[in-house]
C-alpha cells in the first residue's frame, strides 16, 4: 500500500487588519474583554469587491502547489472544505478547477466546518493509500466577515472569526514510516443547534416565507451564526483530548512523542488547556488566532504553514492535528514529517 505525505503548503490572508479596538467602534466591546475570552488581537476581513472564498482558496494553493515542485497539472483531485461558499451551488471545489485552469479532474466539497481540513486531509490519504490518486489537493477557505453580525447583539460571534485560506498537496510515497499515519473522525449530531447558522437552508423555509418576513420588515437573525459559547468549550476540550489520544495510541505513541501540535484556531483558551493537559512546552504547539482569528476550515491549513515556514516543523518531527466543531463534528491527524 502506498503513503501519502505533505508535499506542498500556502497560505492566503487578505490584507485588511481589523483590530479589536476597530470593532469597538462598530459594537460594545473592547479589546480586554476580547482579548480575555479569546486571545485574539485581530483578524483579517475581506474588503467587498476583492476577494472571495474561492479566490483566496486559489492563491493559497498556488503557493502550495509551487512549493510541491509539481505542475498544476500533476493534482490529480481537489478537495475544497468550507462553510461559506461563493454560491449555494455549485461548490467552489468546481471553481478553484476552473480559476487554475487544471484539467478535468474530480472536485469535492466539505461541509465539516472547523474540522473541515482534517476531514479533507483523511479522505486525500486514503484515495492516495488505495493508489487511486498520486497528488491531491487541499484546500480550507473562509469568508466570514460578509456574514456576521456587526453589531453589540451579535459580539460573541463576531469578534471571533476571520478571512483566510490555505492549502496542502498531499503526494504519494513508497516510504512507509513518514507521512500520514493515521487519520481518526467523529460526529455527534445531536448538539447539532449549539453552534449553527440554521438559514439559509431548505429545510428551515419555503422562499415565500422569505419573502413575507422581508415584506413585513421583521430582521430574522437565523440568517446570522449562533453558538452557545460556555457548552462548545466544555465539549470542544473532551473531544480534543480524545481524539489527540485516539491517534497516538494507534500509532503506540504517547503526548511526549509530540514535537508539534496544531490546533484548530477556534480560542486561545482551549489550546492553552490542552497544552497544560499534555504537558506540552509553547514550542510544541502553535497557535496565530491571536493575529488571525478563528477562519474556521482554514485555521489548521494557515497555521501548519506557518509553522512550516518558520521552521518550527521540521522533517522527522512527529506532527498532530487537531480539530473540533459545529457538527458536533472532530478528528485528528498522526503525521511523521
Amino acid at each position: 500500500m502506498y503513503n501519502s505525505r505533505i508535499s506542498g503548503l500556502g497560505f492566503y490572508v487578505p490584507e485588511n487588519v481589523v483590530t479589536n479596538d476597530d470593532l469597538s467602534k462598530v459594537m460594545d466591546t473592547n479589546d480586554e474583554w476580547i482579548q480575555e475570552r479569546t486571545g485574539i488581537r485581530e483578524r483579517r476581513h475581506v474588503v467587498k469587491g476583492t476577494d472571495t472564498t474561492t479566490s483566496m482558496g486559489v492563491k493559497a494553493a498556488q503557493k502550495a502547489i509551487e512549493r510541491a515542485g509539481i505542475d498544476k497539472n500533476d493534482i490529480d483531485f481537489i478537495i475544497f472544505a468550507t462553510l461559506s461558499p461563493d454560491y449555494y451551488f455549485p461548490g467552489p471545489g468546481v471553481l478553484v478547477q476552473r480559476d487554475l485552469d487544471i484539467k478535468t479532474v474530480g472536485a469535492l466539497d466539505i461541509r465539516n466546518q472547523c474540522s473541515g481540513f482534517v476531514y479533507g486531509i483523511s479522505v486525500a490519504d486514503q484515495y492516495i493509500k488505495s493508489g487511486m490518486y498520486k497528488n491531491v489537493l487541499v484546500i480550507g477557505s473562509e469568508l466570514h466577515s460578509h456574514g456576521l453580525d456587526m453589531t453589540t447583539r451579535g459580539r460573541g460571534v463576531s469578534v471571533i472569526f476571520g478571512d483566510g485560506a490555505g492549502a496542502a498537496v498531499l503526494t504519494r510515497e513508497e516510504e512507509t514510516t513518514k507521512g500520514i499515519l493515521s487519520s481518526h473522525l467523529h460526529s455527534e449530531g445531536q448538539h447539532a443547534e449549539e453552534l449553527s447558522l440554521i438559514a439559509p437552508g431548505m429545510g428551515k423555509r419555503w422562499v415565500t416565507d422569505i419573502l413575507e418576513d422581508v415584506d413585513s420588515g421583521e430582521e430574522d437573525t437565523s440568517y446570522f451564526p449562533y453558538m452557545n459559547g460556555q457548552f462548545v468549550f466544555k465539549n470542544a476540550v473532551v473531544r480534543f483530548s480524545e481524539v489527540i489520544m485516539e491517534g497516538l495510541g494507534a500509532n503506540n505513541l504517547g503526548p511526549q512523542d509530540i514535537d508539534m501540535l496544531i490546533p484548530h484556531q477556534a480560542n486561545l483558551r482551549i489550546s492553552q488547556f490542552i497544552q497544560k493537559k499534555f504537558g506540552l512546552s509553547d514550542d510544541q504547539v502553535f497557535n496565530n488566532i491571536m493575529s488571525y482569528g478563528n477562519t474556521t476550515a482554514a485555521s489548521i491549513p494557515i497555521a501548519l504553514t506557518e509553522a512550516w515556514e518558520q521552521g518550527k516543523v521540521k522533517e522527522g518531527d512527529l506532527v498532530v492535528l487537531a480539530a473540533f466543531g459545529s457538527g458536533f463534528t472532530w478528528g485528528s491527524v498522526i503525521i511523521r514529517w
